[in-house]
């Protein structure tokens, strides 16, 4: 099936969000998920499965600054 993530087509498999961010060694306690504009709860990830045309962006959160 055929998905945006991160602002680029791909083509994957069926799959859940979750599993899709351990394929992609992405932590999912160190992201956020955004799926069609909505932000998900980490908890929920396991039980969300992606669907044709669905839109993901990985939100990262970097620390950082001045001393």
């Amino acid at each position: 099936m055929k998905v945006k993530i991160n602002g680029v087509q791909e083509e994957i498999g069926e799959t859940s969000i979750f599993d899709l961010l351990k394929k992609r060694n992405i932590e999912p306690k160190m992201v956020s998920v955004e799926l069609n504009s909505e932000i998900l709860e980490k908890e929920d990830l396991p039980n969300i499965k992606m669907r044709e045309g669905d839109e993901l962006e990985f939100l990262y959160f970097m620390g950082g600054g001045r001393a």
